[in-house]
């Protein structure tokens, strides 16, 4: 064995094993490599082989933690110094798209526990991302059995739990709490101090009682109400908001919570200074309103993406957490999938899946391995072969030796995800970068405004209030107000459209995609097993359909639910061929099964007295059985037009041809050609053969189909074609969520696995291809709603700085121009994104 592995090589493409002078495992790697040229110059294109990438070295140790809080860029900096900053740690990698922290380090000197708390800081929590075999979705031990179900993706048990909740109710009652304690302050002002700030600006007869009242405010009596009931709001509802601008100024990388912060803290420092002068000018009333109003659009944005993230708890996982150990006297025992050992015998039966990688030790069965190579038809296995995990034996049973590795490739893909997510950096969003360039110029106004009062000597009191007054003024903080009520609108809109979108600058990116690249099994194609032809008398279909019945593989049952059914079969949805010839003879009594045996590539028996064999022309030929050579044509063709041929007979002789497959969805065409009209260039990807596929190369509005391609070259692809371009993925199974997760954009298909959900940045339920094409144009539309927003979140400055330069700015005016924005950031936002 050690000389076998001596003369292997890796795959230019991908870095799979090849034989020694081979250099791609693969055709479809040869023509991808020839087509897309050399791989970056920055070896970036390393990563498309998992091995490259997913492992530490020998000595250290990786982990990866799942954090509740991320929403920018701004986050992944300061989470990496944070998590850089503890001893032990070698490296830090955060990626805020994912909400996912890589951390390299060193088991000597920390732990991954210790990292958890290190990163659960400021406003974080950190969930340590277990593997998927037999792993828990929580490192706290809190967990709620109920929730950690294996019908839901990865990406929802991490984000459930109890003490997950706990955290969200306890944030949202302290903000809840505080609105209600700000509602009471806010009671003089809106009975006595509004009108007396009115009185002063017009002259209207019912405002006579409050002209020239409360001039002056008692600083001694109202100032430690005011202070302590605004700051315990302040405590209670704008604690994140705070938090926000802390990471912005320690990081020294301005945001819009860092305007709104500045806003927040400037009124309330005024308000005090006023109170302490014994003058009615106090701004408490701003510091609540912008808090209250900038958190809850926050919390509304983080609401409706929980409501996102719950349209996908229905996915289903393919991950094995146990296996059927063998043991030397033919008895098993269940053990979990880590405490296997090289060389255990595991015995995996017939609708279960291979938990590990290995060899067939003995005997046959049948595999579906579409969940990991996308290979759309099942595969006959021998002993010898290999045997992938996570595949799934569909006939017979397996006896499997473990590999060197006890693992399965499904973990390995799952490693690869999530090393590409948390290398996938998050690009700012553009209400963020508006307010690194706004940062400044508020600087600048409140140091010259400070500069001034220093020249003129004014005195201390005066030059505190300009210089406050300044920053309440010239501060955008409505900027914080426009962006995430523009986030959550959007993605709510997307939502009702059938398309979940995870994080905010989806449609960023969305609108800058140069490249689509599909998958074709379940994407392009149904992925699932039909009965397309039929060519047989009625009666032997009826039998094979009776026969098939018996068997548990993709096209057996799609020949039972074709023939087997008899006067239940007249809806003839199974095409019209098959559909005749199910219900052909009428109403009879179902066939009766005397005997029934299993082949590796087909079934036989006697059925009603005859003996029949279906499966594939090889099988005939082995059982000695008639084959004429136009039927052995016919299934020929088939098999080219990547359609599974499998002949029926009975007494000796075949007799007749039933073509299975899965059929292009209906709307594919038309998705391609709209996408392709759009300026957007169209790749297909696939692992079935070239013969699958060939329907797709004589499309003209294809720049590229490659077949035969394993998932690692899949995201080798990608990331070729991401070089010079802005790509987005479409797939729906588990071996595309490597690709998923290496494109600019992953898009996932509402029927696929959970584990290219959570790889996926965008996902398209109920496995509408149009929904891509949707998506683009509520991208575009989601960007124009955005700049409106943020040009309204303009409207206080605009309101008050004039006022103020006139000397007759007041509380009143800064709560006149908030309920102005507000009203009308949010107006605009509730406006349909598209016209229906």
């Amino acid at each position: 064995m050690s000389d076998t592995r001596a003369e292997t090589g890796s795959c230019r493409l991908c870095g799979a094993d090849v034989d020694g002078d081979e250099r791609f495992c693969s055709r479809g790697c040869r023509e991808i490599h020839e087509s897309l040229g050399e791989p970056p110059e920055d070896g970036t294109d390393d990563n498309a082989t998992p091995s490259s990438d997913d492992t530490s070295p020998d000595d250290d140790a990786r982990a990866f933690f799942r954090i509740d809080g991320m929403y920018s860029a701004l986050c992944e900096a300061y989470l990496e110094s944070v998590a850089e900053g503890q001893e032990g740690v070698l490296e830090a990698t955060a990626s805020y798209v994912t909400e996912t922290v890589r951390v390299d380090y060193d088991p000597a000197l920390t732990s991954a526990d210790e990292l958890r708390v290190t990163l659960t800081t400021t406003g974080y929590t950190a969930y340590r991302r277990e593997g998927i075999a037999g792993g828990s979705s929580s490192a706290e031990g809190d967990g709620d059995g109920g929730d950690d179900s294996s019908e839901t993706t990865h990406r929802s048990r991490e984000m459930t739990g109890l003490r997950k909740r706990r955290s969200e109710d306890v944030l949202e009652m302290r903000y809840v709490v505080g609105v209600v304690f700000g509602s009471f302050l806010l009671v003089p002002y809106v009975t006595i101090l509004y009108p007396v700030y009115l009185a002063d600006l017009v002259d209207w007869r019912f405002l006579a009682p409050y002209e020239g009242a409360f001039a002056t405010l008692d600083g001694l009596i109202l100032l430690p109400l005011f202070l302590s009931v605004t700051g315990a709001v302040l405590y209670l509802s704008g604690m994140p908001l705070l938090r926000g601008a802390y990471v912005s100024l320690k990081l020294r990388r301005p945001n819009t919570q860092l305007l709104a912060a500045v806003t927040v803290v400037a009124a309330f420092a005024y308000g005090t200074a006023a109170l302490a002068l014994g003058r009615n000018d106090v701004y408490y009333d701003l510091t609540i309103l912008v808090a209250a109003t900038v958190m809850a659009a926050l919390f509304y944005e983080a609401t409706v993406k929980r409501r996102a993230l719950a349209r996908l708890t229905d996915l289903t996982v393919s991950d094995v957490g146990e296996a059927r150990l063998l043991e030397a006297d033919g008895t098993t025992r269940t053990v979990p999938t880590e405490r296997l050992a090289a060389g255990d015998r595991l015995l995996v039966r017939e609708g279960e899946r291979i938990p590990v990688d290995g060899r067939l030790a003995e005997g046959s069965c049948t595999v579906d391995e579409a969940v990991v190579t996308g290979e759309s038809l099942p595969v006959a296995k021998r002993a010898g072969d290999d045997a992938v995990g996570g595949s799934l034996v569909v006939s017979g049973a397996a006896v499997v030796d473990a590999a060197d590795r006890t693992e399965s490739s499904l973990e390995r893909l799952t490693e690869t995800v999530w090393n590409l997510q948390s290398a996938t950096h998050g690009v700012g969003r553009r209400a963020d970068r508006l307010a690194a360039r706004a940062t400044p110029l508020v600087a600048l106004a409140v140091t010259g405004v400070g500069a001034a009062a220093l020249a003129l000597g004014w005195d201390a009191p005066t030059a505190v209030t300009a210089v406050l007054a300044t920053a309440i003024v010239a501060s955008p903080w409505a900027l914080g107000l426009a962006a995430p009520v523009s986030v959550a609108t959007s993605i709510q809109a997307a939502l009702d459209r059938g398309i979940v979108v995870f994080d905010e600058t989806v449609f960023e990116r969305l609108r800058e995609v140069d490249v689509v690249v599909f998958d074709k099994t379940g994407t392009l194609t149904t992925g699932e097993m039909r009965v397309l032809e039929a060519d047989a008398p009625p009666e032997l279909l009826r039998a094979a359909g009776a026969l098939e019945d018996r068997a548990a593989h993709p096209a057996a049952s799609a020949i039972r639910d074709a023939f087997s059914r008899g006067d239940d079969s007249d809806d003839g949805e199974d095409g019209p061929d098959a559909g005749e010839a199910a219900v052909g003879d009428g109403a009879g009594a179902p066939p009766t099964v005397r005997e029934f045996n299993s082949h590796e590539t087909g079934v036989e028996g006697v059925v009603d007295g005859r003996r029949v064999l279906v499966g594939h022309p090889d099988l005939f030929r082995e059982r000695g059985w008639t084959l004429e050579d136009d039927l052995e044509s016919r299934a020929v063709g088939a098999r080219e037009r990547g359609r599974l041929p499998v002949l029926v007979g009975a007494d000796g002789r075949a007799s007749g041809l039933v073509v299975v497959g899965d059929e292009p969805r209906t709307e594919w065409v038309e998705s391609l050609t709209r996408l392709q009209e759009a300026g957007i260039e169209v790749v297909v990807l696939t692992g079935d053969d070239t013969a699958a596929s060939a329907f797709l190369e004589r499309r003209a509005d294809l720049a590229h189909v490659f077949a035969d391609v394993p998932p690692a070259g899949k995201t080798a692809a990608i990331e070729r074609l991401a070089a010079d371009r802005r790509v987005a993925m479409v797939g729906d199974g588990t071996n595309d969520a490597p690709a998923l997760a290496a494109a600019d954009l992953g898009i996932s298909l509402g029927g696929g696995t959970a584990l290219a959900a959570d790889a996926a940045d965008l996902a398209i339920l109920g496995d509408d291809l149009a929904g891509v094409e949707r998506a683009i144009a509520l991208a575009r539309a989601a960007g124009d709603r955005v700049t409106q927003n943020l040009r309204l979140a303009l409207t206080y400055n605009a309101v008050v700085i004039p006022v103020a330069l006139a000397g007759l700015l007041s509380p009143l005016v800064t709560a006149a121009a908030l309920a102005a924005t507000a009203s009308l950031v949010a107006a605009n936002a509730s406006r349909p994104l598209l016209e229906r």
